[in-house]
């Protein structure tokens, strides 16, 4: 015989746990509000220091519109052009501090950019950044400047545009100095955690309060890492690492990481194509980007290129030896035979 409920009972049950869940929820709730009220507070301290940041180093050049991006750019000297193009989550200061920009600039006339998203060029969020789609717009920017052939020195990130200008737009690059590169998909675990940021809405929060207090707290030890062997040069407190902690740039620099491993196993089999003087520089010490992975490989690809490996050296050699950067573009200025480039449109 089936036993009927006991109502009443039932009641009773439901009244003596109402409290504990009441209590439970309450207790959650203030939780929920203390982490939404900081979430808060770290975005407004972050954007704070942006514009601090930004105050500190404001725009050190110009600026040249491409169908609605933005590129800002420093130029220096006279003489044949040189392209400078800077790695990933960094901007033209880097080659500024590391002196390989006033080295070059003695003897050439030097464009150094901030790529799209970083330093203080814009990145339209409807355009895939593509290595591809970043030289486009750079090509047709030194076009406009006047700029009709040029030695395109690519660092890390940039050694990627650096080939893809080459690929794509061979009439203006007359040489290749390829600085520790990234050139074949390989396997990075190191690459999704820090392409987090570039994931819509919940990588924008990310980027606008947990990522700036992350990259604080771990640049060092990154900035370890790129220079190992060699220690962190002193030249590096020129560079603004402000910059390189706004939101903004956070978001570009998680994008570019999620695109590397693709935009590498995209670039790499049209490698053989290029027929133009290329030097490839790699510190022999880089644990960034391994030389045996992708510097060695690459010389072994490229028709005639030059590999030049620097003992003692990681993946910021350009810090510890930008004679030797400066020297390799010299040497292919002699070898392309480049002319004086014409000076920049007046408007």
């Amino acid at each position: 015989m089936t036993r009927k409920p006991n109502k009443k009972l039932a009641r009773m049950r439901a009244a003596a746990a109402t409290p504990a869940r009441r209590s439970f929820v309450a207790r959650h709730a203030r939780s929920l509000g203390a982490g939404a009220a900081a979430l808060v507070g770290s975005a407004v301290i972050n954007q704070i220091q942006a514009r601090r940041a930004e105050a500190k180093t404001p725009p050190a050049g110009a600026f040249v519109d491409i169908d609605g991006t933005r590129l800002h750019y420093v130029e220096r000297g006279q003489g044949p052009a040189v392209l400078l193009l800077h790695g990933n989550g960094m901007t033209l200061q880097d080659f500024e501090a590391s002196g390989v920009l006033g080295l070059a600039a003695e003897h050439h006339r030097v464009l150094a950019f901030d790529r799209p998203g970083f330093g203080y060029s814009s990145r339209p969020r409807f355009t895939l950044w593509t290595p591809a789609a970043q030289a486009d717009v750079i090509a047709r920017a030194l076009v406009q400047l006047g700029v009709e052939r040029a030695v395109v020195v690519g660092h890390s990130w940039g050694a990627m545009v650096a080939l893809a200008l080459a690929l794509n737009h061979p009439e203006i690059v007359g040489g290749l100095v390829l600085v520790s590169g990234y050139y074949y998909g390989t396997v990075r675990p190191d690459v999704l955690p820090a392409a987090l940021p570039a994931v819509p809405v919940v990588g924008d929060l990310i980027a606008m309060t947990l990522s700036p207090i992350a990259g604080l707290l771990t640049g060092p030890i990154a900035l370890k890492a790129s220079f190992a062997p060699a220690p962190v040069s002193d030249k590096m407190a020129d560079f603004p690492a402000g910059l390189a902690l706004r939101p903004s740039q956070i978001r570009a620099a998680a994008a570019e990481g999620a695109l590397m491993i693709p935009a590498a196993m995209a670039l790499a089999p049209r490698y053989p194509e290029l027929a133009l003087p290329v030097i490839i520089l790699a510190g022999e010490g880089d644990r960034v980007t391994f030389p045996k992975k992708h510097a060695e490989r690459l010389a072994r690809d490229i028709p005639g290129a030059e590999l030049r490996l620097v003992p003692g050296q990681g993946h910021f050699l350009h810090y510890g030896v930008p004679e030797q950067v400066t020297a390799s573009i010299a040497a292919l200025i002699r070898q392309a035979k480049m002319p004086a480039s014409r000076d920049a449109p007046t408007a």
